[in-house]
């Protein structure tokens, strides 16, 4: 046997073990990229592009293979490695990674809401007990905790609990409010309390690494989702017109949008790691959002960002997946860190 079989035989358990939480967020990326697909080839696109319909579909059976292909790979892991479990659990980075589960889960659901309406409760119901059960555990370690510093501290502590954010979007349409306006009041204050620790953060403490600098996309994902729930919540979209407080979450999202494209010179700049993967759903959501204001106002302007918005994540996506295919064709993943 040659020293090359040897190598590849020996390196790849090490690998496996080595496949870490975060390989979900290439699934809600992927996730939002096909739900912004449908919505923009769909009614609620104004019909921009009616021919997306079809790679929608696509996008949308694609991603929920992703999703299964990643969860046996990651179960198969821990099966393997039960210990990899704790170690990334009290990882204080990777540890905000595990609701992404819940996340997909109720993202996917908003895009069978059109599709199958029974398939899409199963979903909302699991995801979002899954992102209650996650915003309790984790928050619970954050209030009393003995390792985290404020050098940790990146946009991708939204995570566990942005999830609630989009819980209203798909529950209301099923019939929970209540429950839907419980998770937005969650989602929305703790994001506001997280924001102003990440300011706080990047502002009086280094830099954040390179390696965790596509987070910074992650800061104009919260308001972003916020609009598009709040305007299901308060029945905005049903011909009442959008009121002050829903214009505040997405121009604030536009604002932030603006202001972290000023940053991408640097980010394009960064070696490629799996964080890249944080550009995805942030952009997605922000698309989605702007679809909802073309909804609301019917203007032209809308329908010009959300076609620009719509490219710029098309392009990022491609750039994702043929950079993150040449990295595994390498060996570049799945590696120790």
């Amino acid at each position: 046997m040659s020293n090359t079989a040897v190598s590849s035989s020996s390196e790849t358990p090490l690998r496996l073990r080595n496949f870490h939480i975060t390989f979900f967020a290439i699934v809600l990326g992927m996730a939002g990229f096909s739900l912004a697909v449908q919505k923009i080839g769909g009614k609620d696109g104004h019909g921009i592009m009616p021919s997306l319909e079809m790679p929608a579909t696509v996008l949308i059976y694609a991603t929920l293979a992703l999703f299964v292909l990643v969860g046996i790979l990651y179960a198969a892991k821990l099966v393997r490695y039960p210990d990899t479990l704790g170690l990334e659990f009290n990882h204080p980075v990777k540890i905000n990674f595990f609701p992404l589960i819940a996340k997909i889960l109720l993202v996917l659901s908003v895009a069978f809401l059109d599709r199958n309406m029974q398939v899409s409760y199963y979903m909302w119901a699991i995801g979002a007990s899954m992102q209650l059960i996650a915003s309790l555990v984790i928050i619970s370690i954050w209030i009393r905790h003995t390792h985290f510093k404020i050098e940790h501290m990146t946009p991708g502590w939204f995570i566990p609990i942005v999830g609630s954010l989009i819980v209203p979007i798909a529950g209301v349409p099923h019939g929970f409010v209540e429950i839907s306006w419980f998770f937005f009041s969650v989602g929305l204050v703790f994001w506001i309390a997280l924001f102003t620790i990440v300011m706080y953060r990047m502002i009086f403490h280094p830099p954040i690494p390179d390696k965790l600098l596509p987070t910074l996309f992650i800061l104009f994902a919260p308001p972003a989702i916020a609009f598009i729930a709040y305007v299901k919540l308060a029945g905005l979209d049903g011909g009442a017109g959008l009121d002050g407080f829903a214009r505040i979450l997405y121009y604030f999202s536009l604002f932030m949008f603006i202001l972290i494209l000023f940053k991408v010179q640097i980010l394009a700049k960064i070696n490629f790691f799996l964080s890249w993967w944080a550009y995805s759903f942030p952009l997605a959501a922000k698309t989605l959002a702007t679809v909802v204001m073309l909804h609301m106002t019917n203007s032209v302007f809308y329908r010009n960002l959300a076609l620009f918005e719509l490219a710029f994540l098309v392009l990022v996506i491609v750039i994702l997946v043929v950079v993150t295919l040449s990295a595994i064709m390498k060996g570049e993943i799945c590696v120790e860190d």
